[in-house]
């Protein structure tokens, strides 16, 4: 679904008229907190999680922080949403699509081995009976079931906690306070023009990042008419990439978060994008639900984490970096 507009905008009737139904949300979830009985894999378990539904970058952060413990034998565990596939299941990304595994599933499997399991427990323990070292989690931050040794929460610097208030009323999975209290770090994405920083300073560490595109692909595609077209949480924040990459976007199509694109529909667009002189372009995460002959005529533009200070993310992961186990909380 699309993330409706008043989530993203200052408070107002329907915010206020759904505010009783985020309020019940809320207590569910300190609920379900307060009733929880967390259990440890053994291993390291550091969750890559966010406060608000929809895209904030928690995949490229989670593959950003597996890369600094790249000498250890990292897996990857995640829900796997909007795939059938309940698991514990070993993504493979030769026999699985984005149906059976859902889209991160299969970006994190690109990189290094990636579990999908609705029972997060279940596949923690599949995890570690496979030789893993340490399990990073893509989201996971408001399930209580599975004990972490570091909670990484990841915000967009643009988007912020949007209006403030819980689902349904706004977009957030919880109340800040709540979140940041269970929290060991906080990651923003992007320039801060939501105050991120002001409004966690001294609270928690915090991290600033931006998302990287592929060199090679960005040179290509600058000064070209472009259709770009995406299916993730913010489509609006992937145009402005393009823009700012100098590429003169003649069309923009954006699609509910995890859209599962079938063949004719991209078949379309790409005729239509013809008839403009364009290329149609897309993002990494939306590639990975298209067909290969599909994605044979977009161009896909990959992105990465850059870190505005490497130190401070090592810093922070240092003590995963040995075979010695934190205490989990």
């Amino acid at each position: 679904m699309k993330a409706p507009a008043f989530w993203y905008a200052p408070p107002g009737n329907a915010a206020r008229l759904l505010s009783p139904a985020g309020s019940l949300f809320a207590a569910l979830g300190r609920a379900r907190l307060a009733t929880a009985k967390p259990v440890h894999p053994g291993i390291p378990v550091i969750c890559v999680g966010n406060l608000v539904a929809g895209g904030a970058g928690k995949t490229p952060v989670a593959l950003a922080v597996a890369e600094v413990l790249k000498a250890r034998r990292v897996h990857f565990l995640t829900r796997g949403y909007g795939g059938r596939e309940r698991g514990p299941l070993l993504v493979d990304r030769t026999k699985h699509d984005s149906a059976d595994v859902g889209d991160e599933a299969l970006l994190l499997a690109a990189s290094r081995p990636t579990w999908v399991a609705r029972d997060r427990i279940a596949g923690a323990k599949a995890v570690t009976a496979a030789g893993a070292e340490t399990v990073v989690m893509d989201d996971g931050f408001q399930n209580p079931r599975l004990a972490k040794d570091l909670s990484i929460l990841v915000v967009d610097g643009g988007a912020g906690f949007g209006n403030g208030h819980v689902i349904p009323a706004g977009p957030l999975r919880e109340p800040v306070d709540a979140g940041m209290a269970r929290a060991d770090a906080v990651v923003v994405l992007g320039r801060d023009d939501a105050g991120i920083k002001a409004l966690v300073a001294g609270r928690l560490p915090v991290l600033s990042a931006r998302l990287t595109p592929a060199r090679n692909v960005a040179d290509a595609l600058r000064g070209r008419r472009i259709v770009a077209f995406a299916g993730i949480g913010r489509p609006g924040k992937f145009f402005a990439t393009l823009e700012e990459l100098g590429a003169e976007l003649v069309g923009r199509l954006a699609f509910a978060d995890h859209h599962p694109y079938d063949p004719d529909e991209i078949m379309r667009l790409v005729e239509y994008a013809d008839s403009l002189g364009a290329v149609p372009v897309t993002t990494a995460k939306d590639a990975v639900r298209l067909t290969e002959a599909a994605r044979a005529m977009v161009h896909v533009l990959p992105v990465s984490v850059t870190w505005d200070d490497p130190a401070a993310i090592r810093h922070l992961l240092t003590p995963y970096m040995t075979s010695s186990l934190p205490n989990a909380r």
